[in-house]
């Protein structure tokens, strides 16, 4: 039998089944909280326009283990408000959750009405209310990691997840087996066989395989999922209802929503869906900068959360700045080349070409076509980074009668730095193939070797480029020579 939505004379138990409130979650660096807010507000009005009795909530309240304060506040709100509208809560622990933190003050949260459910002592102690046509008994299965809990389930061989509820699902049976007549709700965090995640959802895969089969539920009335982002059927009686609000942008296109459970005498009797509002947008824009600032067609993206692919051929500087001036809620911006990338992998793009070629290609790509004199720069580092790892660096001494002195000079960073003490001239010799020299400049100049060896860099002024660009700026003077930090 299918009654009507929100019928008023219904006389068995209508039952609101949300999950993964998340509460605290950040979208892209932006605090979700007052749109949260606003959710469970939608909700707590969707319980009182449709007389709601019970409200589900398997798993994942919070977004992380220790919520903030603020957090704490927003989420006490929401249950405070959906009591206030006429329901009773009962909830269980996700795989975000501290199942300790959050069932601390559970005995006395259910002195008014919320009855969390996050320890495996408390698996098969349901949680029993009334209609008109008997008890219904309320399980909750918290999401539980095998290794920490296969011991207390009487499972010390179990590894995958369908394991441990298989464990956990034989105490509800038990318990329900005593119970003549009862009908029965299960909550369980978990990723069950045939449910398709969205993309926000962390992996519950540590301890073994993550996924339980549909099957492991056989026998009860309603199941109530959570842990996956979107609305989901994968049997009547089994389903997600989903998070709340969206929290990728791989969720932009969907609706969310809640399921509405009826139980009548004999069990399930119909489940609806309940559209819950759309807070904010999403909305994914491609184009050009100017193009995205400018163009007449993106209005209806002006007050969305806006991810945003641009296309122009010189990376813009401070784009979501920019951008944030027509979208003030765009949170993420890529740059894409629109000649688009290379199908060759990048050894095959690299073959056979010139270490400066490389590095010029680079540049280009990260900052720009480089300028005549940062190529100039370029060449010298590349030149005594090759000298440098084709022969060690030895300090020239006066004292050395074969040309090489006993304490060799301190290799520096990318540079040649003598050592101290060792050299009278200021002169280092670069020993490979064949034994090149070169004319260090006094300190506090730059420094360097040339192109051919001959001849040496004596100042920055020389070039028209910005040393910083390569690190090729003298360091203050401290008695050594300058480095090359290329």
């Amino acid at each position: 039998m299918n009654l009507s939505e929100g019928s008023p004379t219904f006389c068995g138990m209508r039952i609101l089944h949300t999950s993964d409130w998340h509460i605290g979650r950040t979208f892209h660096g932006v605090d979700l909280l007052a749109d949260q807010e606003c959710s469970l507000r939608a909700i707590a009005e969707l319980v009182a326009a449709e007389q709601v009795n019970v409200v589900v909530l398997p798993g994942d309240v919070y977004d992380r283990s220790i919520p903030s304060a603020d957090a704490i506040a927003v989420c006490n709100r929401g249950f405070e408000a959906i009591r206030a509208a006429g329901a009773t809560i009962v909830a269980t622990s996700g795989n975000h959750d501290s199942p300790t933190r959050l069932g601390a003050l559970g005995s006395f949260a259910a002195a008014g009405g919320l009855h969390l459910r996050c320890g495996i002592s408390e698996v098969a102690r349901p949680v029993m209310l009334s209609d008109a046509h008997g008890e219904v008994a309320f399980y909750g299965i918290p999401y539980l990691e095998p290794e920490i809990t296969r011991a207390e389930l009487g499972v010390p061989q179990a590894r995958s997840h369908a394991e441990i509820l298989d464990a956990a699902m034989r105490l509800i049976r038990g318990d329900l087996a005593e119970r003549a007549g009862v009908r029965s709700v299960v909550l369980a965090h978990a990723f069950v066989v045939g449910g398709e995640a969205t993309g926000s959802e962390r992996s519950i895969s540590v301890g073994g395989v993550e996924t339980v089969p549909l099957g492991a539920f056989d026998g009860i009335d309603y199941v109530a999922l959570g842990h996956l982002h979107s609305p989901q059927t994968l049997s009547e009686s089994v389903r997600y209802c989903g998070s709340p609000l969206p929290y990728s942008f791989g969720e932009r296109s969907q609706r969310k929503a809640v399921w509405m459970v009826e139980l009548d005498a004999g069990g399930l009797s119909s489940v609806s869906r309940r559209e819950l509002p759309v807070v904010r947008g999403l909305s994914q824009l491609g184009g050009t900068l100017e193009e995205l600032l400018d163009a007449p067609e993106h209005a209806g993206a002006e007050q969305d959360y806006v991810s945003a692919t641009l296309t122009d051929h010189v990376r813009p500087v401070d784009a979501l700045r920019r951008l944030r001036e027509r979208f003030p809620h765009a949170v993420h911006v890529e740059w894409v080349r629109p000649e688009g990338n290379p199908e060759l992998h990048y050894r095959e793009r690299v073959h056979g070409r010139r270490d400066t070629e490389i590095a010029q290609s680079f540049l280009t790509d990260v900052r720009g076509v480089p300028t005549a004199g940062e190529m100039t720069w370029l060449e010298r580092a590349l030149a005594a980074a090759v000298r440098e790892k084709e022969g060690p660096v030895r300090a020239h001494s006066d004292q050395a009668g074969d040309g090489i002195g006993r304490n060799a000079g301190v290799r520096g960073t990318g540079g040649l730095v003598p050592a101290a003490g060792q050299v009278e001239d200021s002169q280092v010799r670069v020993s490979g193939d064949g034994a090149e020299s070169a004319r260090a400049a006094r300190v506090g100049s730059a420094q360097r070797i040339a192109d051919d060896g001959s001849k040496r860099l004596s100042g920055v002024d020389e070039l028209d480029g910005d040393p910083e660009l390569f690190g090729l700026v003298p360091p203050e003077s401290d008695g050594g020579a300058a480095e090359l930090t290329a």
